[in-house]
């Protein structure tokens, strides 16, 4: 699903707002759980690719993620002293990678690093929560209006997100 959308919706060229122009990479940024799960089946195609992955601290996620880097960040719990430890270290992540597309596919640790992502011309893919039918989550409504691709699992949310793509269920 992703492979066939990401192509035509972020075109082959290097963003020019990017100050990173040289580094291909792509951060595949997630919450520890469903959220991971879901982003490891949409980038399941992208294994040739340099990949990174920025989540929250769970058992054995090292392990089961390597040889990839794997960064661990604070998780908010909707506090602003949790989004303000999340975005320093977002930053400094970032910073450190230079990614130049970022994939998402949300929670509470992935809207500060987008949010840096597209401050510094970084792509950014979201692909919404399979759980999410009826309703968006609260990730898909900030991180819609500056995504370049957003992919919906339920064709009842394009009518929230009209530029949205369909992609159907990962799971």
């Amino acid at each position: 699903m992703l492979s066939t959308e990401i192509r035509p919706a972020l075109g082959d060229r290097v963003p020019a707002m990017s100050l990173f122009a040289k580094r291909r990479q792509i951060g595949i940024v997630a919450s520890a759980g469903g959220h991971l799960g879901e982003a490891l089946k949409a980038t399941a195609l992208l294994q040739k690719y340099t990949r990174f992955y920025v989540t929250f601290r769970i058992p054995c996620l090292r392990e089961s993620l390597a040889p990839q880097r794997v960064y661990f960040i604070a998780f908010p719990r909707m506090n602003l002293w949790g989004y303000l430890i999340n975005a320093a270290q977002s930053l400094a992540i970032y910073l450190r990678e230079k990614p130049l597309i970022i994939i998402t596919t949300g929670g509470g640790t992935a809207v500060p690093f987008c949010l840096i992502g597209k401050i510094f011309g970084s792509r950014i893919v979201f692909v919404e929560s399979g759980s999410r039918v009826i309703r968006p989550s609260r990730a898909s409504r900030i991180l819609y209006p500056i995504a370049h691709l957003t992919i919906v699992q339920w064709e009842s949310l394009l009518a929230d997100f009209p530029k949205a793509v369909w992609g159907g269920p990962l799971l």
